[in-house]
């Protein structure tokens, strides 16, 4: 199906056990390496980091050598995001949209509630150039690899770029009717954004992934709110738990995106989202990725969420082979760099019981 993983199908049936929480001999692991001896990819200078984000022909050719130089391991899947920087619809939206080396932001536009023109809007130039890049990376990789829906953060993280995020936490407290008003209608403006990449990815004869590498032959997103470490546990419930319930709803997958310690506090709230399907955890950079948080993950996987987990070390391996069934885990295997350390990875998680 794809030439750059030839087990596509057997590799689908794991991370759809995954996805439902089903029992399975071993967890799905993702682990990837460089091929040996793989060409270097002719690099082009570029006169400002915003022409090379939006020089989608280099871009693209850049991403089909990579994945055509990549070993995708076991359940590694070949994914290409097209991406021009997260929360790229608070800039179809009006806000001023910069391009830095590694990423891309936003800055702030809705300044006066009574004079709200922030509408999501398709025919934005921004959003004519996302298209025109997947459009691009589809037919590219036509038989070879895997595109996947950009990264959108709708919902809080959305209103957090149009007001900025301190003037969104005086709102919660000063407008909160305006606040809740502008969640509804935001939703109503993405959702439409969603199927339009969605129907676009499965014409091509695409699974749905984006930025986390996770295929779904139905269709899947990742909900988040980074924004929610700022705020209470109530106003949390209160103002952005509604709006991530109809996400979860509205897709047949979903995995959130729990982002740092400060969001931990919500995790009762998502767990009692029965639509939601999984959680991936980040506890920031330098952090333990495994031994800190191994009661948050049982509490996860207890409540029939699947997890996905990003040992370091060999320790952090055969701690969760210890102490984990296979069922509703996903391992992301460490840096690798050669077919040799890939296979003693693999040969070690082979041994999962």
């Amino acid at each position: 199906m794809f030439s750059t993983k030839p087990n596509y199908q057997e590799a689908q049936k794991r991370i759809t056990a995954f996805l439902n929480h089903e029992d399975t001999d071993r967890p799905v692991i993702s682990l990837a390496y460089p091929k040996a001896n793989a060409p270097e990819f002719t690099r082009k200078k570029h006169n400002s980091h915003e022409e090379y984000w939006l020089d989608f022909e280099y871009r693209v050719a850049e991403a089909v050598h990579n994945m055509e130089n990549t070993v995708f391991c076991a359940e590694a899947m070949p994914v290409f995001m097209p991406d021009l920087g997260p929360g790229i619809i608070s800039a179809w939206a009006g806000c001023p949209h910069s391009f830095g080396e590694h990423t891309a932001w936003t800055d702030p536009c809705l300044f006066d509630w009574e004079n709200d023109n922030a509408i999501i809007d398709m025919a934005h130039p921004l959003s004519k150039k996302l298209e025109e890049f997947t459009r691009l990376a589809i037919e590219a990789a036509r038989g070879k690899f895997i595109v996947g829906v950009s990264d959108f953060h709708p919902g809080g993280d959305h209103l957090s770029a149009l007001r900025g995020p301190e003037a969104l936490a005086i709102d919660l407290l000063e407008e909160p009717e305006k606040v809740n008003a502008k969640l509804v209608s935001s939703y109503k403006e993405y959702f439409p954004v969603f199927d339009f990449y969605k129907k676009l990815l499965k014409s091509a004869g695409m699974p749905i992934s984006t930025w986390l590498p996770i295929t779904c032959e139905t269709d899947m997103y990742v909900p988040s709110n980074d924004f929610s470490c700022m705020i209470s546990k109530n106003m949390f419930d209160e103002f952005f738990l509604p709006g991530i319930i109809d996400e979860c709803r509205y897709y047949d997958k979903s995995i959130y995106h729990l982002d740092g310690p400060g969001a931990i506090q919500h995790l009762d709230s998502l767990l009692s989202i029965p639509e939601l399907d999984g959680f991936q955890w980040v506890p920031g950079a330098g952090q333990e990725q495994i031994l800190p948080w191994h009661k948050m993950f049982k509490k996860m996987l207890a409540a029939g969420k699947s997890v996905i987990t990003y040992p370091q070390n060999m320790d952090d391996l055969r701690f969760l082979m210890d102490n984990y069934d296979p069922k509703g885990l996903y391992v992301h295997l460490w840096h690798v760099s050669n077919e040799s350390d890939a296979n003693d990875l693999l040969k070690v998680a082979s041994k999962w019981k």
